[in-house]
This record gives C-alpha cells, sequence and structure tokens, in this order.
C-alpha cells in the first residue's frame, strides 16, 4: 500500500505519534472528523482583509467543526466547515516538503516530531503558485497536532510582520462514525 502524504513527508517519526494523530493521517479514501474549534481574528483592517482574501473562518468561540478527507498516495483534499464557513485546502508532498494551496496562496511547511506532536513550520509560501513572498512574512506562520485526553487537537496560527495575528484557531476532532 502507497504511503499517506503525510507518512511522505515524516517518513519513520510518522509511525512513532500516538495513535489519534495517526489515524487521522492515515486516511486512504474518505473519512470525516467532528469536533469544536474556537477561533481568533486579528482586529485591524489590513489584517482582516488578508485573512478574507484567504478564505480564513471569521471569530468564534467553541463552534462545530466537521472536517471531510478526501485523500490517495499523491494528495489530500481537506474540506473544512468552521459552524457553517468552509474552508479547503489540498496537501502533497513535494521535495520532502508539505505544500498547502489554501486560496491563491500555496504554502511550503517543513515538519517535525517531538514529544508525540507534529510542527508545522512555514518555509516558503507563493501568491497564485508562482510569486514567491518573502520568506519572513513566514516567521510567525505555525501549526502544532498532539494527541490530548485521546482525542487529536491541533492549534494554528498566522501573524504578520507589521498586520500582527491573522488568525488563531484550535480545538478537537473525533472521527465520525460511518
Amino acid at each position: 500500500m502507497d504511503p499517506t502524504v503525510f507518512q511522505q513527508v515524516l517518513r519513520a517519526p510518522f509511525f512513532n505519534l500516538p495513535a489519534t494523530v495517526r489515524a487521522l493521517h492515515s486516511v486512504r479514501g474518505h473519512a470525516c472528523y467532528a469536533g469544536r474549534v474556537r477561533v481568533a481574528r486579528g482586529r485591524n483592517l489590513l489584517a482582516r482583509l488578508c485573512a478574507a482574501v484567504a478564505g480564513l473562518p471569521p471569530a468564534m468561540d467553541d463552534a462545530p467543526l466537521q472536517v471531510e478527507f478526501s485523500a490517495d498516495a499523491r494528495s489530500e483534499t481537506w474540506r473544512r466547515d468552521f459552524g457553517g464557513h468552509p474552508m479547503a485546502t489540498r496537501l502533497r508532498c513535494r521535495n520532502g516538503l508539505l505544500q498547502e494551496r489554501l486560496g491563491p496562496l500555496q504554502f511550503r511547511f517543513a515538519l517535525h516530531t517531538a514529544d508525540g506532536a507534529i510542527y508545522w513550520n512555514a518555509v516558503g509560501v507563493r501568491l497564485l503558485g508562482i510569486v514567491p513572498l518573502p520568506a519572513r512574512l513566514l516567521a510567525r506562520v505555525r501549526c502544532r497536532e498532539r494527541e490530548h485526553e485521546g482525542r487529536y487537537e491541533f492549534r494554528v496560527e498566522a501573524a504578520l510582520p507589521l498586520l500582527g495575528p491573522l488568525i488563531h484557531y484550535e480545538g478537537w476532532l473525533e472521527p465520525v462514525a460511518a
């Protein structure tokens, strides 16, 4: 069986991750997860505009979250529904990095594991897949995934120099029974 995208990026360390994290990133075909999320958005006008262009969800507290995964050995599509606000991304492994397309932006992340968690660190971003943006924009774009109290848990943060926070969201997910 071909390795999943996250197995390709993380390689051997993938198999030392907690069961809930491995299960979510071992999806082949289709799967649905549901949970709760808290979303905080940047307050200044330019940060709100950037978040809107990227299709990021609005601020919400303890909102329902559903994520539908469609995955094969080449790519994964994550269709998120943040309390009625959709956001879809497509992920794939490219040159040992995780590549994620979000609206007009294409991010490249170096992934590593530590203490049973996956950490995403942005190392590149392109507008429309062609125009590279300055690396200093990425210093505060990161994600952490882990198992906490028997559930898959995530935290995503994005802030830009001079603009400050764009978005911070965190929550948990569990598989939805078929």
